[in-house]
């Protein structure tokens, strides 16, 4: 199940798989960045969930480059998620970062190819696709913090806050 959210009443379990996602500020700068861990042994669909996961993230990031769109960076990401047999949250994307946390622009793991703003040198933002075993819909808890998927099956995310550069986009992040 994905929990998006911070619990002191779950117990991890041998087989469970958790993400842990970070944000820091230096300088009155802000970076991000999420990882999913396995906690001991964790079955064949988890590990293979994870590894589709990172390589999402990863073709996201060879998108974010000068003069592409943000749909070029969600098309990557849903073509080969759902390739693979797996769904990408919708409710959930990356974002700016500078002096906050939570900027413009948004950035969705879905869409089409060639469309959304297009991407300029010095943008700086997160790409963190959550992806999920079963649908991309979602469900927020009685606390109004804690974000699971509608159907309680397995997600995982990976983040990285990167620039856009002239070339290959700067990872500002290290995973």
């Amino acid at each position: 199940m994905y929990n998006h959210g911070i619990s002191d009443k779950k117990v991890l379990q041998d087989g469970d798989i958790i993400g842990v996602d970070i944000g820091v500020t230096l300088n009155g700068w802000v970076g991000d960045s999420c990882m999913t861990y396995a906690v001991g042994n964790i079955d064949e669909e988890s590990q293979r969930l994870m590894d589709v996961t990172r390589k999402c993230m990863d073709l996201g990031i060879a998108q974010a480059r000068h003069g592409n769109r943000l749909g070029d960076i969600g098309a990557a990401i849903q073509t080969y998620a759902e390739s693979n047999g797996f769904s990408v949250v919708r409710d959930l994307v990356g974002h700016g970062v500078g002096r906050s946390l939570h900027e413009d622009p948004n950035v969705p793991h879905f869409g089409r190819a060639g469309t959304g703003m297009r991407l300029q040198k010095g943008m700086v933002f997160t790409i963190e696709p959550m992806i999920n075993v079963g649908t991309y819909e979602t469900a927020t808890l009685a606390d109004r913090w804690t974000i699971v998927t509608a159907d309680r099956k397995r997600s995982a995310q990976y983040e990285h806050s990167l620039a856009v550069t002239d070339g290959e986009p700067e990872l500002l992040t290290v995973l």
